[in-house]
């Protein structure tokens, strides 16, 4: 039994700012789910924080890129380092965000190890690049892209091992029905299954479906990243931008239990969890059981 060791990566760099003069507030998530006791709870090592750079957008102005980029690249080889030296270790990373952009920092040092795929559990595929919209900027909303090479070279060749993800190694689940970037995700063969298709297929079915084609023998294993705003905003309101018809928790655990509890799976993180939209911590509650229930012995 691999040891989960639990890395707090607070970083909030990716994000746009809630109002001016403010910073978003999903840099408190792992102290939150921390309050939850949920490193007990998993029975988990402590792993410490990756302490990220301060969020200042300086003079920042549309059409200048991706802002705090300077600060996520020297994050992302930061954090990598530490998850690259947890997995090498034979250990299992549990990364608690943050923001999206932070899941740059799990695929490059799994692209420093060899070829590792990625499952994306998450509202949206956070493929925004210059290919597809004027209004890059939010690295928090297009990790993936920078990822499989789209966009800046200071953020998508670092070290040289542009990309970090390959597109026919990324599998992505609960994205919305009504999502338009289905259609570009689906031309690069990247893998995706709407709410209403997990709906359809039932949610363990589909994810063992998922599971046998990233346990292929081409990637050395896979990640497994999930973005809190997956849930459906009825239960799960404290995330920045709440999408209506998302999962409800019954069926994200058979999900994200099949994925994580996979031998070839090296390692999970949560983002996207904003602790200053939950004011009474029953969202922190929530996140907290679901990732128990999903780690617990079958």
């Amino acid at each position: 039994m691999r040891r989960l060791v639990v890395i707090d990566a607070p970083s909030n760099l990716g994000l746009r700012p809630p109002a001016e003069g403010t910073v978003p507030g999903c840099y408190k998530l792992a102290g939150a789910l921390r309050e939850q006791r949920l490193v007990q709870r998993l029975g988990a090592y402590e792993g410490g924080v990756v302490v990220p750079p301060r969020y200042d957008r300086g003079g920042w102005r549309e059409g200048d890129g991706v802002f705090n980029a300077a600060a996520i690249a020297a994050y992302t080889r930061k954090l990598a380092d530490r998850i690259e030296r947890h997995v090498r270790a034979g250990d299992f990373p549990v990364v608690l965000g943050g923001d999206c952009s932070i899941q740059l920092g799990a695929s490059l040092a799994l692209r420093r190890i060899g070829r590792y795929g990625l499952a994306a559990i998450d509202a949206s595929a956070d493929f925004r690049h210059p290919g597809n919209s004027e209004r890059v900027g939010a690295a928090g909303g297009e990790e993936l892209a920078l990822a499989t090479g789209r966009g800046q070279t200071d953020l998508t060749d670092l070290e040289g091992l542009r990309p970090y993800l390959k597109e026919e190694d990324i599998r992505i689940l609960g994205i919305r029905d009504y999502d338009e970037d289905r259609v570009e995700l689906s031309e690069l063969k990247i893998t995706n299954a709407s709410v209403g298709e997990i709906r359809e297929w039932g949610p363990e079915d589909l994810a063992r479906a998922t599971l046998q084609s990233l346990e292929a023998p081409v990637t050395e294993g896979f990640w497994v990243h999930l973005d809190a705003d997956v849930l459906d905003p009825s239960v799960m309101p404290a995330v920045d931008s709440p999408d209506p018809d998302g999962l409800l928790p019954d069926e994200l655990v058979p999900v994200l239990r099949t994925l994580v509890q996979s031998e070839r799976c090296v390692g999970f993180n949560l983002t996207i969890y904003d602790p200053d939209l939950d004011p009474d911590g029953s969202c922190a509650a929530l996140l907290a059981d679901l990732v128990q229930r999903s780690f617990a012995s079958p």
